[in-house]
């Protein structure tokens, strides 16, 4: 599932991460990437985290955000 899947406004974006994603980082990702739509390669430099692992928690929690938005 992609992002354009789902037909929400920024608002219920923001209320869905706040309610499902535990991670304040993780929280913090999605509304970076998600919302403000840069790139992998910018979050990991925010983040200070290599592109791979970046990659790898950003899909771990948007799985998560969209399995409950089915």
């Amino acid at each position: 599932m992609k992002q354009s899947d789902f037909n929400l406004s920024r608002t219920e974006w923001e209320n869905a991460i706040h309610e499902w994603i535990f991670s304040e980082e993780d929280r913090a990702m999605l509304r970076r990437k998600l919302l403000d739509h840069i790139t992998i390669e910018k979050l990991a430099e925010e983040f200070n985290f290599s592109v791979q692992h970046t990659s790898r928690k950003y899909n771990k929690a948007k799985n998560e955000l969209f399995s409950h938005l089915k």
